[in-house]
């Protein structure tokens, strides 16, 4: 990101802190915790790349990161990064281990029926990465439900239920991040793997002369959220004003230009819709 942009994200940054102040009621058992201990435990990945992905000098960064720190530096607390299998991130939110979830996660039924959410705060959907053009090309998503093509998803995703309920007959790899994907595409063990939009754009920044290409499926829809515990019905209303404030004030859109700049995909055309491209 260029330097006036990043003087803009620090603006709109230090305005959204200085106009919010929070004191966590008695009753209101996480915030509680969170603001006697003076720190806040975010729940992460690290394998997302673009939302949630750890960097070889070990920091983590992202656009869930960049939101999670707003979030605790609005509440006047430290922001503590805990690196889990995405799996394993609900678990530790039950557990109280983390305080907050934030990985590239959809706001599923079946998780919300263990958390609670706050948001959407960003829109993506389902899409592939292939190096085989006519998969690419493909405007019949019955073609990609065929037992001679194995695709690979990441474990614990929805992408890993999307392609089980979906696509049965596909042979189905799974990996536990996007590198391990992307080789077994790069060394001709699967066709394609299915993924979020954010991991397929980072795939084709990171690898611009491999080969590989990239479409969105029309298919799906997924509100990523803001995981957090079942329990504190304050903490979910705060999130949920956090959010709203920061689409307010323009630190979300920032954000995005940081993260995703104004790249498109080709999304792939499914009855009764056109094809056209997709953006965050």
């Amino acid at each position: 990101m260029n330097t006036p942009a990043r003087l803009l994200v620090a603006f709109f940054t230090l305005f959204f802190i200085t106009a919010t102040n929070l004191y966590a009621a008695d009753n209101s058992p996480v915030l509680s915790r969170i603001q006697k201990s003076g720190k806040m435990i975010l729940g992460t990945s690290g394998n997302m790349p673009l939302m949630s992905e750890k960097l070889m000098t070990g920091e983590m960064a992202g656009f869930d990161v960049d939101m999670a720190k707003a979030m605790a530096e609005s509440m006047g607390v430290e922001l503590v990064i805990k690196e889990l299998p995405f799996e394993k991130l609900i678990p530790a939110l039950e557990k109280g281990t983390v305080d907050i979830v934030m990985s590239n996660m959809t706001m599923t039924v079946q998780r919300n029926m263990r958390v609670a959410f706050a948001g959407p705060y960003f829109i993506s959907g389902k899409c592939l990465i292939t190096k085989e053009e006519d998969m690419a090309k493909t405007d019949n998503t019955d073609k990609l439900n065929a037992g001679d093509i194995t695709m690979v998803v990441i474990k614990g995703t929805t992408s890993e239920n999307f392609v089980k309920e979906l696509l049965p007959q596909l042979k189905r790899v799974t990996v536990s991040d996007v590198d391990a994907g992307t080789d077994k595409i790069a060394k001709g063990e699967a066709k394609a793997m299915m993924t979020d939009f954010p991991i397929c754009l980072s795939v084709m920044k990171r690898h611009p002369d491999e080969g590989f290409q990239s479409v969105v499926s029309l298919l799906t829809y997924e509100p990523i959220g803001i995981a957090l515990p079942a329990n504190d019905p304050l903490f979910v209303n705060m999130a949920e004003n956090f959010i709203m404030r920061a689409e307010s004030v323009g630190l979300m859109d920032l954000l995005k230009l940081k993260w995703f700049g104004d790249a498109k995909i080709t999304a792939v055309a499914t009855p009764g819709s056109a094809s056209g491209s997709a953006a965050p």
